[in-house]
């Protein structure tokens, strides 16, 4: 991660260690980004924490016409 997204780091950590269950963003390139999201769950894993599931609101929400 780059210093440009360190709020987003701090973001995922705050949600690892209050043990949410999902975290939801609209951020593809930082936090929503398959690539990264195997990074920050290494790191939980690594460490003992719970895998954090990180989704985008389209993949949560149900939406009716």
């Amino acid at each position: 991660m780059g210093q440009t997204s360190h709020s987003d780091c701090i973001h995922i950590a705050i949600a690892t260690l209050n043990y949410a269950d999902v975290l939801l963003s609209w951020n593809f390139k930082h936090i929503v980004n398959h690539l990264r999201i195997r990074g920050y769950n290494a790191v939980n894993f690594k460490y003992g924490h719970k895998i954090l599931n990180l989704r985008s609101p389209r993949e949560i929400l149900e939406y009716e016409d």
